[in-house]
């Protein structure tokens, strides 16, 4: 790879944050009365919970994608940007999945692959930074937590 895809690979890894943010908030706000009527498991977070992790969220994945392209090679800015594109299709398909066709199995599939996704993602972070790494743990807990979460809501419902 002769050709410097530094700046593309940030464009296109910013972009997938933006895509993020925006598709998440997409499904999850058109599907909002119908997942009230949902049985929650007893565990679930209270809501202002979930009004503090994703803006969190989405702040560190965007440290993450400009420290990752800032200090690494470019076939760990490529593997970065494969594996965060893959979370953020599971996450969305899941979106789609849970709130618009009401399918919470497969939905729940769909966000345990994009809590998969984050290993990766976490360990090409933290080779370009440790603290990021660690302030990027958060997001990686929460997706294993939310599919965790989203099977129990496909087992009582």
């Amino acid at each position: 790879m002769s050709k410097n895809l530094k700046p593309l690979l940030l464009g296109i890894g910013l972009a997938l944050v933006v895509i993020y943010a925006v598709g998440a908030g997409f499904w999850t706000s058109r599907g909002s009365a119908w997942y009230q009527t949902l049985k929650a498991p007893s565990w679930q977070p209270p809501d202002w919970v979930f009004g503090v992790i994703w803006p969190y969220n989405f702040v560190i994945l965007t440290i993450s994608v400009v420290v990752v392209a800032k200090k690494l090679s470019q076939p760990q800015i490529i593997a970065f940007v494969i594996f965060f594109a893959l979370s953020v299709l599971f996450a969305l398909l899941w979106s789609y999945l849970f709130y618009s066709l009401h399918e919470l199995s497969a939905a729940a599939i769909l966000l345990g692959l994009a809590a998969a996704m984050t290993f990766p993602i976490l360990v090409i972070v933290w080779n370009a930074s440790r603290t990021v790494g660690i302030l990027l743990l958060p997001y990686q807990f929460w997706l294993v937590i939310a599919a965790v979460l989203s099977m129990g809501y496909a087992i009582k419902n």
